[in-house]
């Protein structure tokens, strides 16, 4: 018992899911009784359960435990959200959206509450109301980079690629060094034809993650359309027809370099040298 409460207790800590690991270890605790002789921590460990249980699909293991936390925590809020999670196992998602709602009309501050109620909005393709939601929680948790990656997510279903890039912003601010976030950056401002400051991301990605292949071709593309008008580049400085060339190049014979290597397959090394040499 002592060491499945600490690798549950760990996960707490780490914030991490792995809900088939918390079934496994925690069931036992739940079934036998095991789990209230660890005083305090045991209803953590009744929540952590409840919602690894919903994950997986034993409805009479979450059952269990949300009942055991409803007849000590009556009305709580945080076991309102565990039931609210359970109507969303069964496919009532719009009385899982009441139960958020009512808990947000309380206490608009609470994550927990706010992201499950995004989440279902978007579950039942009330994608605008879904957006609204989470601006809304975005405007009282500025700093949750995963929230504005998903706002940006749900613009971009949306074809809503200016506010799409406010949110990619928004994300470079808080995790500058994230290349994956340059990357989707830059890829929204080639769709909206900004090839010079796309150029710049993708650059910005292969110098963070050393021949990216997405980012090398997108530097590819990017200097194509820049060479072949020039009127389209925004900053002229840092993309005149000479540096155009040269950046060309350099991501040509690294993608070269990359499908010359032992591990790329033939048919791969055939494609890429006929695609750069159509360009």
């Amino acid at each position: 018992m002592v060491n499945a409460a600490k690798v549950l207790q760990d996960l707490r800590a780490s914030a991490e899911r792995k809900p088939d690991v918390v079934v496994r270890l925690g069931k036992p605790l739940i079934i036998s009784g095991a789990v209230k002789k660890l005083d305090a921590d045991a209803w953590l460990v009744y929540e952590q359960v409840a919602i690894a249980a919903l994950d997986v699909g034993d409805e009479l293991l979450a059952h269990k435990c949300i009942e055991a936390l409803e007849a000590k925590f009556p009305g709580s809020a945080r076991v309102r959200r565990l039931q609210g999670m359970r109507l969303e196992a069964h496919g009532k998602l719009e009385e899982a959206s009441g139960v958020y709602k009512a808990i947000l009309e309380e206490d608009e501050t609470n994550v927990l509450a706010s992201k499950r109620q995004v989440m279902v909005l978007h579950a039942m393709g009330q994608t605008t109301e879904a957006i609204a939601a989470l601006v809304k929680y975005l405007d009282i948790n500025y700093t949750d980079f995963e929230a504005w990656l998903q706002l940006g997510d749900m613009y971009l279903s949306e074809h809503m690629y200016p506010q799409a890039a406010f949110c990619l912003e928004e994300c470079l601010m808080l995790q500058p060094q994230n290349h994956i976030f340059h990357l989707k950056y830059a890829e929204i401002l080639y769709t909206q034809e900004n090839y010079s400051l796309a150029l710049k991301e993708f650059c910005r990605v292969v110098e963070l993650c050393k021949d990216h292949v997405r980012g090398l071709y997108g530097i590819k593309l990017c200097t194509s359309h820049l060479r072949q008008n020039p009127r389209l580049a925004k900053d002229t400085k840092a993309t005149n027809q000479e540096d155009l060339e040269a950046i060309d190049l350099l991501a040509t014979e690294r993608l070269l370099a990359v499908y010359s290597s032992d591990k790329a397959a033939p048919s791969s090394k055939d494609s890429s040298k006929r695609w750069l040499e159509s360009l």
